[in-house]
């Protein structure tokens, strides 16, 4: 699994996605743009990995579910929310078969 607060680029700043009206559609959007599975995708509110810092860029995202890009999907304009960071959105992707995460067995020589 692979999972986490929900956050992304815009002018070069990091920063979150309001959960207000976040669901499944929009986390599967999500594990898709980042390349996972999308069945068994789950939508979880209120910083449930945990409050970012930064700006909120987005709030009241409605995807279908097909989109390939979190941005394709219908939102307020970048900057516009009305929440804080209690409320940032999170997901948990299934990884593909036979896919270990990325931290998995790694070694480090010095």
């Amino acid at each position: 699994m692979y999972e986490g607060r929900v956050e992304f680029c815009y002018g070069e700043v990091w920063g979150t996605v309001c959960s207000n009206f976040w669901d499944i559609p929009d986390a599967q959007v999500v594990c898709r743009q980042l390349g996972f599975n999308t069945i068994g995708t789950q939508a979880f509110n209120f910083a449930f990995f945990g409050q970012g810092t930064g700006p909120i860029w987005t709030d009241g995202v409605e995807c279908i579910g097909t989109e390939t890009k979190l941005i394709s999907c219908h939102h307020t304009p970048i900057g516009s929310h009305n929440c804080i960071h209690l409320e940032d959105a999170s997901v948990r992707c299934p990884a593909p078969p036979g896919k270990r995460s990325r931290c998995s067995w790694s070694v480090q020589q010095y």
